[in-house]
């Protein structure tokens, strides 16, 4: 079979990209699916598994970033807004440099956070600015800085940050499940235990932690959720891009070779890192499925921390260093554990481009 069309009409190539494929160069050749994926044995992948693994939702989405571009500032709506990853209709764009993200009311989680890292003046750097609540047609809305304001067709990336992307309460019901084991098995059927193919099921916990381990949540602590080239589409479902080598090429891909943008993220990053370590807000804090949210273009380069949704104040006994592994009930989530791979991922490609190797270009 050289080629399926998907129930959304999307043209699917059966061939399956290699253990160090290119995965944006295969994307503009059209060799590979807009929602490719990478196979540790290409031969022992069937059709029917590679289009489960495309199926499969690795994890709740990617704070909603609309990619604008400006065509006009004092235009009453923007033009030309696409949507990074995320949600669909759960952001209202405006033309005054605020974007509105819908939330579920006044004491939503997201509110919250932003109230406490005002009183941070460090740590309120490393956010989008907070503007505070609209309530629009009964609807609620916290209004933030449009971090796309004063770029020009910039590139973006969102990397998704965290070995564990989902709470605790999520995954708190022991009962044995057998549609989830149906979906483990449609994605690697050698997964489960022998126990769990004599069960038939597994539980919630298990399958979000199989779901974790297909990126590199959870052996990295993030994974580059989407991004956008300049003058292109954005370039989504890069959550099977997990190999350090594959990692190191898309970075390598995004940054096209510009040292000084270069520098000035490695900058950014380990500023970040710091204003962290040094937060009493994340000191008391769980951060669940947070996103850094990196842009450059040819004079401007922006870093910021974004989507708090599923953050969670600790109670008064636990506290989490971000880097310790997780156990159910220490709360951990690997967020500065990601913020240490992700820099050496930026740097590994830095001393990459000094090196005599030439530098990937886009």
């Amino acid at each position: 079979i050289s080629q399926l069309i998907n129930s959304n009409g999307v043209r699917i190539v059966s061939r399956i990209p290699n253990e160090n494929c290119d995965y944006l160069s295969l994307q503009r050749s059209g060799q590979a699916p807009k929602n490719h994926i990478q196979a540790q044995d290409p031969a022992q992948m069937s059709l029917l598994k590679f289009l489960a693994i495309n199926a499969l939702e690795l994890s709740a989405p990617a704070t909603p970033h609309l990619l604008q571009h400006q065509q006009a500032h004092k235009q009453a709506k923007p033009q030309g807004w696409m949507q990074l990853s995320g949600h669909p209709e759960s952001i209202v764009p405006t033309s005054t440099g605020i974007v509105r993200k819908r939330i579920s009311g006044l004491e939503d989680s997201e509110v919250h956070a932003y109230r406490l890292i005002c009183k941070e003046p460090q740590t309120a750097q490393i956010v989008p600015a907070y503007f505070g609540i609209q309530e629009m047609q009964s609807q609620h809305f916290i209004e933030l800085q449009d971090l796309l304001a004063g770029f020009r067709d910039p590139c973006v990336m969102d990397i998704k940050m965290g070995s564990r992307t989902f709470l605790e309460s999520e995954v708190s019901n022991a009962t044995l499940r057998p549609d989830l084991y149906q979906k483990m098995i449609a994605v690697d059927a050698g997964a489960p235990t022998p126990a769990e193919h004599e069960a038939r099921a597994i539980t919630k916990l298990r399958y979000m932690t199989f779901r974790e381990s297909l990126s590199s949540s959870h052996s990295k602590g993030f994974r580059i959720e989407a991004l956008r080239l300049r003058g292109r589409p954005p370039v989504k479902d890069l959550k099977t891009c997990r190999s350090s080598e594959q990692i190191a090429q898309t970075i390598e891909q995004f940054l096209a070779a510009r040292r000084s943008v270069q520098k000035e993220l490695l900058k950014r990053l380990k500023h970040m890192r710091l204003v962290i370590e040094q937060s009493t807000f994340f000191a008391s804090h769980e951060i669940i499925g947070s996103s850094i949210f990196i842009v450059y273009d040819d004079d401007r380069v922006g870093v910021w921390l974004i989507d708090f949704a599923k953050c969670r104040e600790l109670p008064p006994h636990v506290r989490v260093d971000h880097r310790s592994a997780w156990a159910p009930g220490n709360r951990e989530e690997g967020l500065l554990r990601g913020m240490d791979e992700l820099i050496r991922s930026f740097e590994e490609v830095y001393a990459r481009c000094g090196s005599h190797r030439s530098c990937l270009k886009i």
